[in-house]
């Protein structure tokens, strides 16, 4: 089956990418996760649009990225979650919400696929993750998450 990626997916490509995969881990694994769209004349179209994207947000060079890499590492990075009377949370941070605080303080706009965090995050207090930038370079950021 042809498909168009919509992000990166490791071992098969990138975001824009036209691959040809075996239809059951087209049907079953990358379309319902969202990370391809079956390809047509009229997803052609989007390949560009998507690339686009891709290149904006893209690290262009190993400076670039640990210019990167020391800002979220100088950034004070503060979740405001609720929680319970035991100070526990009311579900837990996610790597989407890191990614969303870093955009609000930095300006940066991370995949969260490319945060990983250390241990789930159910409790207050400050907590690591790494931000995997380009191979070899990534940044280890502190998340302090307060009620």
């Amino acid at each position: 089956m042809k498909l168009i990626l919509t992000r990166e997916v490791s071992g098969l490509g990138h975001a824009g990418d036209v691959v040809t995969v075996k239809d059951g881990y087209a049907r079953n694994f990358l379309i319902p996760r969202g990370s391809a769209i079956a390809w047509s004349k009229g997803g052609e179209t989007q390949i560009d649009g998507i690339r686009r994207a891709r290149q904006n947000r893209e690290i262009r060079d190993k400076d670039h990225a640990n210019e990167i890499k020391a800002k979220l590492e100088a950034a004070s990075l503060e979740i405001k979650a609720k929680v319970g009377s035991t100070g526990r949370l009311f579900g837990s941070v996610t790597e989407k919400d890191i990614a969303l605080v870093i955009k609000s303080a930095t300006g940066l706009d991370i995949d969260r696929h490319k945060i990983k965090l250390v241990k789930h995050v159910k409790n207050l207090g400050k907590h690591s993750a790494k931000v995997s930038l380009m191979t070899g370079v990534a940044a280890n950021i502190t998340i302090n998450v307060v009620a």
